[in-house]
């Protein structure tokens, strides 16, 4: 449904709900951090954000799906390789053989899995884990500056006026007389 929905709020929509069935596998498959951090990262962050682009923008939607014409040739063959690409790891099971990617003396069974990947990121990979936060905040201000235009239809705040003004015209009394009131 994110890539046959004719709305593209829509589709950003079932992508947020896509997101959110992974993390329930991830649930079950013991996985808690890493379900954690997809619906914390990529349903609080970045479908959110896909959402606000997509309505900030306001799509032309008959003039992309002309466009989306053109790429056919190149996305269907791609499509096809990893069609089959995925139906050869299914058939073929190469994972079969567990202590190729699992080294269990390295295991510590007494910490959970958030603990162990904590563990990894805050020691082994403390400067990647801070430079990609670091492109992360490149990123959205670089998003903001882009996407950001200057309305003449919209109020904006002047603070150089607001400081200049002249107290003595800023307060204006006014005597109001209640209906009924003999003063």
């Amino acid at each position: 449904m994110v890539v046959f929905s004719k709305n593209p709020i829509n589709s950003v929509l079932f992508l947020i709900f896509s997101f959110i069935n992974t993390a329930g596998i991830f649930l079950i498959a013991g996985a808690e951090f890493l379900a954690l951090i997809l619906v914390i990262v990529y349903v609080g962050a970045v479908a959110v954000l896909f959402l606000f682009v997509i309505m900030m923008l306001d799509l032309d939607v008959n003039q992309l799906k002309g466009e989306i014409k053109k790429y056919y040739k190149v996305g269907i063959p791609i499509g096809l390789t990893i069609l089959v690409e995925m139906g050869l790891i299914i058939f073929l099971d190469p994972f079969k053989n567990e202590s190729a990617f699992l080294n269990k003396w390295q295991v510590n069974s007494e910490l959970s899995n958030t603990e162990r990947i904590g563990e990894v990121i805050y020691t082994d990979y403390f400067y990647h884990f801070q430079i990609s936060g670091l492109i992360l905040l490149v990123a959205m201000i670089g998003a903001i500056v882009l996407t950001l235009r200057h309305r003449d239809y919209v109020k904006r705040q002047n603070v150089e006026e607001q400081i200049m003004r002249d107290p003595d015209r800023s307060v204006e009394l006014k005597d109001l007389r209640i209906k009924g009131d003999s003063q």
